[in-house]
């Protein structure tokens, strides 16, 4: 295959950027997409030109990491992460647009690279279970649903790439947020400190300058794990509650 890229390229923060075209050839169908990325940076190392930046890790669609937005849609246009997704996808001669996440909350590092720290201040703000139970118990002692373990493990298979900001024209990170809290919330373990965690982690994502919801659903369109729009609903449902009765613990 012989493709031509069109690639955000961006020096840092503070500078500005622009698309640079690429072409690439001898490009393999059962390539994957970070893989024709890599054979493009090993020809412009040969050359002498400074390699594209972009995010990878485990490569096996667990981690969340690889975030590009690929001809308008993030993670390209399966519903999966960048780095499953693979080059039959695309047709021969094909021209593909590469663009990093577009949020004020996301600001680019470098090239196809974007800072994702915000998401990791909304987890510390309250994503977690801090209250202490002393010594391990047997989980069997305490019973929860399979219904309700389900929905939590649902919610829990969110791996915060991203994408759902990306996806949405107000750059909201609600369907993020609304995974991690509700997923705690439907847990015993999260109960004690379930109206606190609520109020903290909304606040935290308003301060990192995310929008507010669209109503567009293109968040849960774009889902590499299909996390759904109830997740939303209960995001809205706990941190009313919380707001409402906040004189309690």
């Amino acid at each position: 295959m012989k493709l031509t890229l069109k690639i955000w390229r961006q020096k840092s923060t503070d500078t500005e950027g622009r698309l640079v075209d690429y072409v690439v050839d001898k490009i393999s169908e059962d390539m994957s997409f970070l893989e024709m990325l890599d054979v493009l940076n090993e020809d412009l190392i040969k050359k002498g030109e400074d390699p594209v930046t972009f995010d990878h890790d485990c490569r096996e669609g667990i981690c969340g990491t690889c975030s590009l937005y690929i001809n308008g849609r993030p993670h390209g246009p399966t519903r999966i992460t960048t780095c499953q997704l693979h080059m039959r996808t695309f047709k021969d001669g094909e021209t593909i647009t590469i663009e990093p996440w577009r949020a004020k909350a996301f600001p680019v590092v470098k090239d196809l690279m974007v800072n994702r720290s915000s998401f990791d201040r909304i987890i510390q703000a309250g994503g977690y279970v801090s209250v202490n139970t002393g010594s391990a118990r047997d989980a069997n002692e305490t019973p929860i649903g399979k219904e309700i373990a389900d929905e939590a493990f649902n919610s829990a298979t969110c791996i915060a790439c991203g994408a759902c900001v990306a996806a949405c024209k107000n750059a909201s990170a609600m369907l993020f947020v609304g995974a991690k809290i509700s997923q705690l919330a439907m847990l015993p373990q999260g109960q004690p400190e379930r109206k606190r965690r609520a109020e903290a982690m909304v606040a935290q994502m308003d301060a990192e300058g995310f929008g507010a919801c669209s109503n567009t659903m293109a968040c849960v369109a774009e889902c590499p794990k299909s996390i759904s729009m109830a997740n939303i609903v209960s995001l809205n449902r706990e941190y009313i509650g919380a707001k409402l009765t906040s004189n309690q613990v």
